[in-house]
């Protein structure tokens, strides 16, 4: 009874702050008012998770006593259905005035008038064939200003804030533009190629303990330049068919045998690095899809074939709000194939958390991942720790490499993801490596006017371009006519009943392979 009259003055006070003028020296998108209803809607929604604990714990004991509780008997407590609750389903919420917040963006976009097709035909040609002789080094530096958010920003996000529920689903909530990194979520999976030395460098292991311990090496070192500048960004969410292609030119004198591969380094002459001779080269290929757009899953597919090494990879992406951080689950897992060996390696992925959000953003990786490959009876457990509330250091990490059979660890790892490692192995020897001095190989991608239409950058050239300019009014439009677009084609293929057709990965039990992977040819 309680819990509904908190409620009841809870929507009286959000009802009064919204009914205020939208400037003037008392408005509703005041600061400490937008606080104060974002806290009120918090503390709300925690009292009644609080109570539908209570109401379980009280159901368990009532069975523990064989008294049969019916489950009707337990007043519920539906959950605050706040005014604005109800117009962020409805999809109702007015945009917020351009002259107050700097920015118009609506949570839930009305139609757009822009009904272009994304995909004019449904029928997929086969893939097309992407010319290798046509990419370039990438030049794009991809760094992202790290600034923290500007108070007119503040705002907006303090007013996205009151409207959501703790533990809720982010997942068709469209957030602000001005949080975007100027890259596509395709291309962030790319970046964690960025050390293709230490990739290429699993397959020379000699022994099985020896590659697994390199997978673990190289997986470590790979998220530090997946993460750009210190902020936390958003990657744009990629659009059902999108598509992002690369490679990488591996010197060959780099991808080293087990141990000998201390951090090498690159020649910082960009003449030679530029023309690297092919013959004196491994090549890496990369390609990313979006399959799916509810659940947002995302396949990327990578491969040497002269390593007779490939990687599948499917990850759907769930985002959850946590009151002051958003926690982005990896959904998912990857193989890796060393076909060399006849060895598979099945991995997962950390959770993300974007902390701090209404101050200086910055990312944190948690929870815990294995590696693990059947056929050798060789496991890994890679653990990422999230910071303690008092003290305690970021961004650590720690794992270990263990024979199963045996139950005996041959190797143990710790230090910070993004920072220095160190390896210690059973022999007792060590090694140090630092991720910010391993050299970052660039990648080759063709240029946008090369590009087919769903083609991640050339996709996003236009949100991309807004943001660099600073314009984050036309940014928020362009994303918003791709959305539009994107949404126009879902119904469309609803009412005709066609589901989508990926391009390069098919659909197998739970997971998603690429269509002609090394294995095959």
């Amino acid at each position: 009874q309680i819990m509904s009259q908190v409620e009841g003055q809870q929507k009286n006070l959000v009802q009064a702050i919204e009914a205020l003028p939208s400037s003037g020296p008392l408005s509703a998108l005041d600061q400490d008012l937008l606080l104060l209803k974002a806290t009120s809607a918090a503390t709300l929604s925690c009292l009644g998770e609080c109570l539908s604990l209570l109401q379980q714990s009280m159901h368990q004991v009532g069975h523990h006593h064989n008294r049969t509780l019916s489950s009707e008997g337990i007043l519920g407590w539906p959950g605050p259905k706040s005014h604005s609750q109800e117009q962020l389903k409805n999809g109702a919420l007015s945009s917020l005035s351009s002259a107050s917040a700097n920015i118009t963006w609506a949570i839930v976009p009305s139609a757009s008038q822009d009904g272009q097709a994304l995909q004019p035909n449904t029928e997929h040609s086969g893939s097309e064939l992407i010319l290798v002789e046509d990419e370039m080094t990438d030049t794009e530096d991809n760094e992202e200003e790290d600034l923290g958010v500007m108070d007119d920003q503040r705002s907006v996000i303090l007013h996205l804030i009151s409207q959501l529920k703790l533990g809720m689903d982010l997942t068709r909530v469209v957030l602000p533009t001005f949080i975007l990194e100027k890259r596509s979520l395709l291309e962030m999976y790319a970046n964690f190629m960025a050390h293709p030395d230490l990739f290429l460098s699993i397959a020379a292991g000699a022994t099985p303990e020896e590659r697994i311990i390199c997978f673990v090496e190289y997986y470590l070192t790979a998220f530090h330049e997946g993460r750009k500048g210190a902020v936390a960004k958003k990657p744009y969410n990629p659009i059902i068919g999108e598509t992002f292609h690369c490679s990488w030119d591996v010197p060959k004198d780099k991808v080293k045998a087990f141990r000998t591969n201390g951090a090498s380094t690159v020649s910082k002459d960009p003449t030679k690095e530029f023309g690297q001779d092919q013959s004196t080269c491994y090549k890496l290929r990369f390609v990313a899809e979006q399959v799916s757009h509810h659940p947002p899953v995302s396949c990327f597919y990578c491969e040497c074939k002269e390593k007779k090494m490939c990687v599948n990879a499917h990850v759907w992406t769930k985002s959850k709000f946590m009151g002051m951080s958003i926690g982005v689950s990896m959904v998912g897992e990857g193989v890796l194939y060393l076909l060399e060996h006849e060895e598979e390696y099945v991995f997962t992925l950390p959770s993300a958390y974007a902390r701090s959000i209404l101050t200086i953003p910055w990312v944190e990786l948690g929870g815990k991942v294995n590696i693990n490959c059947a056929r050798t009876g060789y496991s890994a457990t890679v653990t990422f720790h999230t910071k303690p509330f008092y003290g305690g250091k970021v961004h650590r990490v720690t794992a270990e490499v263990k024979h199963n059979s045996t139950n005996t660890i041959v190797c143990k790892a710790q230090g910070e993801w993004n920072g220095t490692l160190e390896f210690t192995y059973s022999n007792g020897d060590t090694k140090v490596i630092d991720t910010n001095k391993l050299p970052v190989t660039r990648k080759k991608i063709r240029p946008i006017a090369k590009q087919g239409p769903l083609e991640s950058r050339r996709l996003w050239q236009n949100v991309t371009n807004s943001l660099k300019e600073g314009n984050i009014d036309a940014a928020t439009e362009h994303k918003h006519r791709l959305e539009e677009r994107q949404r126009a084609e879902e119904r469309q293929r609803a009412a005709l009943t066609t589901p989508w057709k990926p391009k390069y990965f098919v659909k197998e039990g739970d997971g998603w392979l690429y269509l002609n992977p090394l294995w095959k040819t």
